[in-house]
Formats: C-alpha cells, sequence, structure tokens
C-alpha cells in the first residue's frame, strides 16, 4: 500500500510540473489577461488533479474516473511531446519575427519644426514607434495559438488512433526460434505465448475471452501467460479471469506472476489460476514430455516480489540448477531484464513480456533504459529473449506503435 501511495504521490508531482508547462504555452501564451485565461488556467488546474485522483479512486473502486482519467493523460503525454518538439522551430521563428519587426521600424531623426498650436500637427515620433511595437505581440500571440492548435489536434488524433488500436483484437504473430540443443524430433514445437492482459477497470471478462478464442486457433503445444494477467482482487476480477480455463493445449498452459500481481493480492490469484487449470511457476522446473523428446520448461516470480513478503523473490538457482544440460531449456519470466540472470544457467529461451512494446511510442525509447529487450527478438549474454506486446494495456486505454498481440513461437533445431 505504501508503495502504491508512493507511486501515486510521484507521478502527482511530475504530471504537476507538465500541468504548468502545458499551462504556459496552452493558456498563457495564447490568451490576454482576463476571463478566458482564469477558465482556461481552472481547467488546467482540474485536469492535473484528475491523474492522480484517477489512480487512486480506480484502486479504491471508482472506475467510472478510469476513461476520463487515463483519456487525458494520453493526451497529456502526447501534447507535452509534441509541444516540447516545437520548442526550437518556435523560437527560430520568434527570433526571426524580432528582425522582421526592428527592420521594419522607422529610422530615428530629427523631427521637423512645427507651429505651437498649428492645425493638422503630426504626432511625435516616440507615439510612431510605439505603434510598430504593437504589432510583435500580436504576431507571437498568432504563433503561440497556431502551435497550440497543431499540437492539440495532431495529439487527439494520435490518442483517437491508438484507442482504436488497444480496444481492437490482438494481433496474431508467428517468430521461429532456431534453439541448438533441440533435438531434430522435437523440430516445430508451438508455444503460444502472451502477456499483460491487464484485466481491471476498463477490460473486463470479453477481453479474456477474445483473448482465449485467438490462442485456441492457434493449436498449440504449449501456452505460456508471462505475467500482469490483473489489476485487481480476485474478488473482483474473478469472474473476468475464468475464461483462461478454457485455453486448449496438448502439454499444459503455464503462469508466472508480474508485478501487478503484487499489487492485486498475489496469493488468492495464485490459488485461482490453479483452480482454473493453469499451472502457476513459482522458482520451479517441469520436464514437458512429448513422444518426440523432453524439453525444460522453469519459471521465475517477477522481482517485484522481493521485499514484500507476499512471496519468494525470484531463484534462478531453484528453478534452473541441477538439470540436465543437454536438454533445452525455455524459461518464463514477466521481465525482460531477468534474462541477465537467466544467461548465467545457460538458459536457451526466455519468453518475457512487461514492456508492453512501449504501448505509446515514443515511450519505447525510454524502455529500453530498464530492459534489454523492448520488443520481438532479442539476445542477452547468449540466451535468446522474445518479448510479446501484450494482449491489453496499462492506464491510458491507449497503443501507438505497439499493436496488442498473441504470439506463436515456432521452436526449431538447428
Amino acid at each position: 500500500m505504501l508503495a502504491a501511495l508512493a507511486f501515486v504521490a510521484t507521478m502527482a508531482l511530475i504530471t504537476g510540473l507538465i500541468h504548468l508547462y502545458l499551462w504556459k504555452r496552452l493558456v498563457r501564451d495564447t490568451t490576454r489577461p482576463g476571463r478566458w485565461r482564469r477558465i482556461g488556467g481552472i481547467t488546467m488546474l482540474v485536469l492535473a488533479v484528475l491523474v492522480p485522483v484517477t489512480m487512486l479512486g480506480t484502486r479504491q473502486g471508482l472506475y467510472w474516473l478510469a476513461w476520463p482519467g487515463y483519456l487525458w493523460l494520453a493526451v497529456m503525454f502526447y501534447l507535452l511531446v509534441l509541444l516540447v518538439a516545437l520548442e526550437v522551430p518556435m523560437l527560430v521563428a520568434k527570433l526571426v519575427l524580432r528582425r522582421r519587426v526592428a527592420a521594419a521600424e522607422p529610422t530615428t531623426a530629427a523631427p521637423e519644426p512645427a507651429l505651437v498650436g498649428a492645425a493638422g500637427t503630426a504626432d511625435p515620433p516616440a507615439a510612431a514607434a510605439v505603434g510598430a511595437d504593437d504589432h510583435d505581440p500580436g504576431r507571437r500571440l498568432l504563433l503561440a495559438r497556431g502551435a497550440a492548435i497543431f499540437a492539440g489536434l495532431t495529439a487527439a488524433g494520435t490518442v483517437g488512433y491508438g484507442v482504436r488500436t488497444a480496444l481492437g483484437p490482438p494481433q496474431l504473430d508467428r517468430v521461429q526460434i532456431p534453439l541448438a540443443k533441440l533435438p531434430r524430433s522435437m523440430d516445430g514445437l508451438r508455444i503460444a505465448t502472451v502477456s499483460d492482459i491487464h484485466l481491471g477497470p476498463l477490460r473486463g471478462r470479453a477481453h479474456t475471452e477474445r483473448i482465449v478464442a485467438a490462442i485456441n486457433r492457434l493449436d498449440a503445444d504449449l501456452v505460456a501467460v508471462v505475467g500482469d494477467l490483473v489489476d485487481g482482487s480476485v474478488a473482483e476480477l474473478g469472474e473476468a479471469a475464468a475464461p483462461l480455463g478454457d485455453i486448449r493445449s496438448r502439454y499444459g498452459k503455464f503462469f508466472v506472476t508480474g508485478n501487478h500481481e503484487y499489487y492485486s493480492g498475489v496469493e488468492e490469484w495464485v490459488q485461482e489460476l490453479d483452480r482454473i487449470g493453469l499451472n502457476v511457476l513459482q522458482n520451479e522446473r517441469l520436464e514437458i514430455r512429448t513422444p518426440q523428446g523432453v524439453l525444460d520448461l522453469a519459471g521465475v516470480n517477477d522481482p517485484t516480489a522481493d521485499g514484500t513478503g507476499l512471496a519468494a523473490p525470484p531463484d534462478y538457482a531453484a528453478a534452473l540448477g541441477d538439470r540436465d544440460r543437454s536438454r533445452p531449456v525455455v524459461l518464463l519470466a514477466h521481465q525482460p531484464v531477468a534474462a541477465v540472470e537467466a544467461a548465467k544457467f545457460g538458459v536457451d529461451l526466455q519468453l518475457s513480456g512487461h514492456t508492453h512494446g512501449g504501448q505509446m511510442v515514443p515511450f519505447n525509447y525510454l524502455v529500453r533504459l530498464q530492459q534489454p529487450v523492448v520488443s520481438g527478438l532479442g539476445e542477452v549474454d547468449g540466451t535468446k529473449v522474445y518479448v510479446t506486446n501484450g494482449a491489453g494495456f496499462w492506464g491510458p486505454p491507449v497503443r501507438v506503435g505497439a499493436p496488442p498481440q498473441v504470439t506463436l513461437v515456432e521452436l526449431r533445431s538447428v
């Protein structure tokens, strides 16, 4: 609970600073002092408060906050990105405008003599200079309004596209991964992989049913659900998760915990998933015996477990030690960064999620600072790592550049 409050407090500080910047660019720079500037300021303040209130409120069952709060979070993000990107061209435009105004001002000259009280006496040169300067603020206001309109329309259009993508059906992808230790007799073994389903305030049972239907169409040998299934308790979301029991596979369906399970009552969820037929791998390894040969399948807990007291932290030695190294081993681990430790145990392939593929471009570039692989197939210290985009979303119901995904991983012998 304390960790969740600290996270919300941090987000409140960050979003507060972002909204201060947005107020400067969208309200103060685009309006003159008066009624409309006050209305814009109040609106920006309300929107700034909406973000942390949504994060806290949805955890307390106030799900009606989710749509307005999380949609605004996405719009806010893209407004920030676009306005920051416009800073340099806006600065250049202001400098050009300033030079043009300066060049247009009349050269100061001595005033012509005039008779005191004579009719038709011209205005003094100082007044003419003031009139020339008046054009500069007006043009700057027009420039600021143009940038604000461009950023607003582009952000709204991007978020609209992202909502349609996020709420649409998951993309079905196939990837072939060669494993040196895989016997030729097991060539073509298929593992349906999905992560980050994120049942919660905005996605329920229908979401699960659609994902299960997509998985079953793949006719896989194994099914791996690699974490972040839920954002809520079993009491709230047990019914929504129930269709997972209908997943079909030849040799079993397996689950490993993600970080969000530790915010949602992990012990109850482990029991519930076991009840509906998913085999939860908690720092353990199983032999998958097929008529064609044997494959080791291991799973480790998410690092978030460390220090929570709710479950054991990831234990790679327990899951991967003391095994027959002549056999290939596939590790299920929610976060791609687990491969750094997994590689020390000679893991052939790690299946992960967590990153959402970045979820909203250009956020994927920030994810690279924490995770060695963001999306697709990569390699860490000799261990191959496949990261699926996930089938759901966290926070904003928006996906840009990273569509929801269910992947069929086909293992090939070399």
